[in-house]
């Protein structure tokens, strides 16, 4: 369950109470009594994908400008940066997409749930995984498909470009059924490569109808 508080200091969170039976120990838990519960701070703006789908904006939400989702994508790909070289412990997200992108009111991203975090020394420049995991869209080849390459903090910065292409056409760059994948037996019918091209393909075969439109 989730709630908005308020601190003493007037300041607004988000609380997340854990269910006891969950947990891997690898979150930033507040022990309260018998109770568990994350502390975030609230974000007044939502998750980014609310922003950038042009189905969600059109409806209920105001229309970002490029320069500040340029300012956006900066500010994640500079928070990835502290994550895998800033730190002491490296820090791979291992899903990165625009639900797990908060802003705060003045916009500014922050890089949220870290559920499916691995942790490793900043010597490990290959991490071992034994199964894969993110979400189907962001994820890297190398996470479910070993010949591809070994898994590294790289993998999180293929999903950010993955993101960054949603970012700029305004849409999902892959429509599927269920998020989050759990293991290696992942079915997809295009490769990224093709599912790539194809959204290319569309987006500039409709430019250049709508540039002969308007001739």
């Amino acid at each position: 369950s989730a709630y908005k508080g308020k601190l003493l200091d007037g300041h607004l969170v988000a609380v997340k109470v854990l269910n006891t039976t969950k947990g891997n120990g690898q979150e930033f838990i507040n022990e309260v009594g018998q109770k568990r519960a994350l502390i975030y701070e609230f974000m007044p703006n939502g998750s980014l994908e609310m922003f950038i789908y042009k189905e969600v904006t059109m409806k209920d939400r105001q229309h970002l400008s490029l320069e500040k989702l340029f300012e956006i994508a900066i500010g994640i790909a500079r928070g990835l940066e502290y994550f895998h070289l800033g730190c002491n412990t490296q820090i791979l997200h291992f899903d990165i997409k625009p639900h797990k992108i908060l802003l705060d009111d003045k916009f500014l991203p922050k890089i949220a749930d870290f559920g499916l975090a691995k942790l490793c020394t900043m010597k490990e420049s290959i991490v071992s995984m034994l199964e894969a995991r993110g979400t189907i869209g962001y994820i890297a080849p190398e996470l479910f498909c070993r010949n591809i390459g070994g898994v590294s903090h790289k993998s999180d910065v293929y999903s950010y470009g993955m993101m960054i292409l949603e970012m700029v056409g305004g849409r999902k760059n892959i429509n599927v059924r269920g998020d989050d994948i759990g293991g290696i037996g992942v079915h997809v019918n295009k490769s990224t490569r093709e599912a790539f091209n194809e959204w290319g393909d569309r987006d500039v075969g409709r430019k250049n109808r709508n540039i002969a439109n308007s001739s």
